[in-house]
């Protein structure tokens, strides 16, 4: 059977700048060089992956350094992303280099980022920018960082600059990546940058970024009213331990506030919504958890999730795309059905008049994975640490295609 997505569908990868440019100081790179320890410390709450990872307990592991070297080799990993077929490509723009002092911006950097727009241009494969993926300038971190009360006003100012610079080579804006996540993991449960347990600064960050998205989406517009411009979140399908109501009860809340309200809050100053999507989390107080296959980070493998969460999105009847979905999968086994049964729950939203414009494997190439490190391996690129030296992976070919057909055979 032959699963046929809609002409002029967006394939691609994404990336992230921090986690593949490297050689940069920014306010997550601080917390790295802080926390290294620990994080190595920590590391035995993964044990199980001990023995094909033992780089989860060395502290360099979890310095962010040289990452990719993609900041000098741009054009290399490009070549490589035209060579499978890939005709978009979604990457950050790195706040810290742009802005390093309060209010003074670097105009050698923004070539830079005008450079890396023009050789994806010349490639045929379409930019979609994200000008905050959770880094920041230090001087921006000085002043309380995301959940400073002026955020919004910061960043609104630096996407102006961004925007009024190299807004004539970017058709589409993703203004912030999860936010969710971001203030979850770093204002409340303390397991990653900034490494709060303060959930009214949770609060604070989140409802920041937000008034950030709002005031992004203003300011691009201003400058040309022909952008496309949206934010993306990361989604999780709760899957309740059986059906006690109870634990349907607390999924309807989970996907609510994790899922939904981002999106309800954006979606009246948003021209598309972006969807993250890894894995299910299973709830409930009563019951055991389904078995499922697992990635390398013990994240469950559960496709069918996409398609249920597509279809409660798309009430809100904006055109959506998916900007990350991966798997941790260093030996390739798992990654190339993962793609195909992804996309064959994502062919079934389109199928039943979801409107998906695009579809971004997580990640181009093996990065570093913020408080993980770099042990796990997303990428459709194997990246070798210490040479840089560049692998295509099998699951690269098949999702090649993917691209080619632009469709899948199941």
């Amino acid at each position: 059977m032959f699963l046929e997505f809609p002409k002029g569908f967006f394939w691609g990868a994404a990336t992230a700048a921090h986690q593949v440019e490297g050689d940069n100081y920014n306010d997550w790179t601080d917390w790295e060089e802080k926390n290294s320890i620990r994080l190595a410390r920590s590391a035995i709450a993964l044990a199980r992956q001990a023995d094909r990872f033992p780089e989860m307990f060395d502290a360099d592991n979890y310095i962010s350094g040289k990452a990719c070297n993609h900041y000098n080799l741009f054009e290399k990993d490009f070549d490589i992303a035209k060579k499978l077929g890939h005709n978009a490509h979604r990457f950050s723009i790195e706040w810290s280099r742009i802005e390093p002092e309060e209010g003074k911006f670097n105009e050698a950097e923004i070539e830079h980022y005008r450079k890396v727009i023009r050789a994806l241009r010349k490639r045929g494969i379409e930019p979609f920018v994200t000008l905050w993926h959770w880094t920041n300038p230090l001087w921006l971190a000085e002043k309380g960082g995301v959940a400073g009360e002026k955020f919004p006003f910061y960043f609104s100012r630096y996407v102006k600059k961004v925007s009024q610079s190299l807004g004539e080579d970017i058709k589409f804006w993703i203004t912030v990546n999860e936010p969710n996540i971001y203030a979850s993991l770093g204002y409340i449960t303390g397991r990653q940058f900034p490494g709060k347990r303060n959930i009214l600064l949770g609060i604070k960050a989140f409802g920041n970024l937000i008034s950030a998205h709002r005031a992004a989406y203003a300011s691009i517009h201003e400058n040309d009213k022909f952008a496309t411009v949206g934010a993306t979140n990361n989604i999780i399908y709760f899957d309740p331990k059986n059906n006690n109501p109870i634990n349907l009860l607390m999924c309807r809340i989970a996907d609510y506030f994790w899922n939904i309200i981002f999106y309800k809050k954006i979606s009246d100053s948003s021209d598309f919504l972006g969807c993250n999507y890894y894995s299910k989390k299973s709830v409930g107080f009563f019951g055991d958890a389904k078995k499922t296959d697992k990635s390398d980070l013990g994240w469950d493998i559960f496709p069918e999730g996409i398609y249920y969460l597509l279809k409660d999105i798309a009430k809100l009847k904006k055109p959506l795309f998916i900007f990350e979905n991966g798997i941790a999968d260093a030996d390739d086994s798992e990654r190339s059905d993962f793609i195909k049964n992804h996309l064959a729950s994502v062919h079934k939203a389109i199928s039943e008049g979801v409107d998906i414009r695009g579809y971004f494997y997580w990640s181009l190439l093996d990065n570093f994975e913020w408080n993980k490190g770099f042990w796990p391996r997303f990428g459709l690129i194997e990246v070798d640490y210490k040479t840089q030296k560049r692998t295509i992976r099998k699951s690269s070919y098949v999702y090649s295609d993917i691209i080619k057909n632009n469709g899948i055979e199941l």
